[in-house]
């Protein structure tokens, strides 16, 4: 039998605030929606817009560190896999949902809450350098030690 893979790698903005949790066991959950909006032109030529939600877990530090960062609004680049949760309601019913579980990501957007990806890093920006240390002499080699 052939062995199966999953992955999923998507770019949008969070649509709540991350919630973290922590197990029974002891371990950190963090769970995030993400709407993904798409563009296209319909056929009538005209453009749509389109959002999809996708509900994600991140694990352990991962999760810790996106719930400490991350806010709603913020820009994320996610990388994982598809994994479907089945459960009973409190009526009975037996429930499904297929979520992305966090193996990486990356924060994007600016770093002041704006998620519409205009570049930048959200994580806290290290102080530029004078310009006097900025020099254009070339790099001796020898000098790196790897």
């Amino acid at each position: 039998m052939a062995r199966g893979f999953s992955k999923a790698i998507i770019v949008g903005n969070l649509t709540r605030d991350p919630e973290l949790r922590t197990t029974a066991s002891g371990t950190q959950v963090c769970s995030i929606s993400v709407a993904v909006n798409r563009s296209y032109k319909g056929n009538s030529g005209e453009q749509q817009d389109q959002v999809s939600y996708f509900d994600c877990s991140a694990w352990g530090k991962l999760g810790e560190t996106i719930a400490q960062y991350a806010h709603k609004g913020s820009g994320i680049l996610i990388s994982g896999r598809l994994e479907q949760r089945s459960w009973e309601d409190k009526e009975g019913q037996k429930r499904s949902r297929i979520e992305i579980v966090v193996d990486d990501f990356n924060f994007i957007g600016g770093g002041n809450g704006g998620g519409d990806f205009s570049g930048g890093n959200s994580a806290p920006k290290a102080a530029a350098a004078p310009a006097d240390d900025m020099s254009d002499d070339p790099i001796d080699l020898s000098e790196i030690p790897f």
